[in-house]
Parts: C-alpha cells; structure tokens; sequence
C-alpha cells in the first residue's frame, strides 16, 4: 500500500473525483479525513470505507469558512496526530451565473472565488503549520484547462479562480521546497462528474466535448485516481510546482 501510515484530509470528497480520490487513498492505506458541505453523501463515503475495513472519517466542513477550515485542521491533528497529505479539491461551477466580465455579478464572483480560491489558500493555511513542524508533506490541487486558456469564456470566475490555483502551486513550491512541502496541481480535462452534468446532461452537447478529446473518450473519476496518488505518495519525492495534465490530451492540440 503506497500511503500506509499517511494522513490524508481531501476537500470536496463527497461526490466526483473527489471521492475517487479519498476512496483511492484509504484504499492505498491512508487515514482518510473526507471534508465537504454535502453531509449525506460524505457520511455514505466514509461508512462504505469503514465497512471495507478501511480508515476513514466525514466531517462537515465549508472551506470558504476559515473558523471550519480551522476546526476541520485542528481535528484532524487531535485524532491523528498529524497530516502528511491534503488534497484540495473542493469547487463550485456556477453556469448559470458565471458570464463574461461585464455581465458577471460581483455576488457571482464572490462565490466561485470564496470556495474555489479563498478555500484553496485557508486549508494550505492552516495546514502547512503542522507539516513543517513534522518536516514534509503533500499538498495536491486541481487546477482546469480553463485557467490555462480562454476555452470557457462565459466562465469568468471558475476559469480566473483555476489560473490563480495554478499560480498558487507553483508559489508555494517554492516557498516550501526547502521545508520538504511538496505542491503541484492537477490538471483534469472534461470529467464525466456532477459538476459538469449542466453540459454533458445534453447529448449532442456531451458528444461535441468528447470529440474534441484527442482520446476519443470523456474522463472518469477513476483516471485521476492514479496520478492522485502518485503526487500524494513519496514516489514523487522529487516533484513540487508540476502542473500534471490528466486530460485525454485536450491540452496538447
């Protein structure tokens, strides 16, 4: 088991792949720590875990709100000791209120930005303190191809806050390198998830997103599993500041 012994609070674990990603790490042996706002499907995840034997634990937690992120850190440190990998993921996609800048309500911008951003900088806040003080750790965020180019344009604040997840990663790489932190950013192409159910609800939609895939084929929960836990695990001892595309090659055409 590749992360046996670790600690591991991933964001956003109820649903997508966040879940593949707390499910994928008990699986590999980590004490997973499963934070979201959706209670009864976070709750399901870690009771489907526990049941298979595996470590795991939900807890309610809005990583906009710095008193949760808070409490939700601090938790994890009285129940375990310590935290050797947190997977930021956590997001909002807004369709139907996202729009180009001029049409973008400052309410809007707000919101995607206070989960997707606000919540990326507190948790790796109040985190970071206890990975230095044990000498290392992994911090894993998921960036977008719509922060890398103007692929979403009616999608202001969720692309804006995806480029700034990106910039994050590499800032705080170099800043913790020395420390033994490790931060990189995954980067998912168009997942067949939840989130981006407003698009591939439709069919004609759903097949123009997965012709445009050099793959042929949408994404899954289960793709990003592998490269999750590779960047979690200390078989990426040497990797900090990467932006690894897990995309199908969408970004490479």
């Amino acid at each position: 088991m590749r992360l046996k012994g670790k600690v591991a609070i991933v964001t956003g674990a109820a649903a997508g792949l966040g879940r593949a990603a707390a499910a994928r790490f008990a699986h590999e042996g980590a004490k997973v720590v499963a934070a979201d706002t959706n209670a009864a499907d976070g709750a399901a995840l870690a009771a489907e875990l526990t049941a298979q034997c595996r470590e795991a634990i939900f807890v309610h937690a809005d990583v906009a709100d710095e008193t949760a992120v808070k409490s939700l850190v601090e938790g994890t440190v009285a129940r375990y000791g310590r935290i050797d990998i947190l997977y930021s993921n956590a997001a909002v996609l807004r369709y139907d209120q996202d729009a180009p800048v001029h049409e973008l309500s400052l309410e809007a911008w707000d919101y995607v930005l206070g989960v997707n951003l606000r919540g990326s900088f507190l948790c790796a806040k109040y985190v970071v303190p206890h990975m230095l003080r044990q000498g290392g750790g992994s911090i894993v965020y998921l960036g977008s191809p719509t922060g890398l180019c103007g692929c979403a344009p009616r999608l202001t604040a969720y692309s804006t806050s995806k480029a700034a997840i990106m910039g994050l990663t590499r800032v705080m790489a170099a800043a913790y390198a020395r420390d033994g932190i490790r931060v990189n950013s995954i980067v998912p192409g168009t997942m067949d998830t939840p989130m981006n159910g407003y698009v591939l609800d439709d069919p004609e939609s759903r097949e123009k997103y997965r012709e445009a895939v050099p793959m042929g084929r949408l994404g899954t929960p289960q793709d990003i599993e592998g490269i999750a836990v590779f960047l979690a695990s200390d078989e990426s001892a040497y990797c900090t500041g990467g932006l690894y595309m897990c995309d199908g090659g969408l970004t490479a055409v």
